[in-house]
C-alpha cells in the first residue's frame, strides 16, 4: 500500500504549496542523514528519501491531482 504522502510530511490534504514547502524542510533537515547519530543514519536515510518524494509529488500540481 502506498503511504499517505499528506500524513508522512504532517499536513492536510487540503495544504497549500507554502506549507507543504515548509513541513518538507523542517522534516529534511530533522531525517537528514548528515546530522543523525552514526547508529540511526541508515533509519534515517530512508526516511529522507521518503520524504523527498512525497514533496516531489506533493509540490507538482498535475502529480498531486493525480495522487489525489
Amino acid at each position: 500500500a502506498t503511504a499517505d504522502l499528506y500524513a508522512l510530511l504532517g499536513v492536510s490534504s487540503g495544504a497549500d504549496a507554502s506549507e507543504i514547502k515548509s513541513s518538507y524542510r523542517k522534516l529534511a533537515l530533522r531525517y537528514h542523514p548528515d546530522v543523525c547519530p552514526a547508529g540511526d543514519r541508515e533509519q534515517c536515510s530512508r526516511m529522507f528519501m521518503r520524504v523527498q518524494e512525497a514533496y516531489q509529488v506533493l509540490c507538482d500540481p498535475e502529480q498531486r491531482a493525480g495522487y489525489d
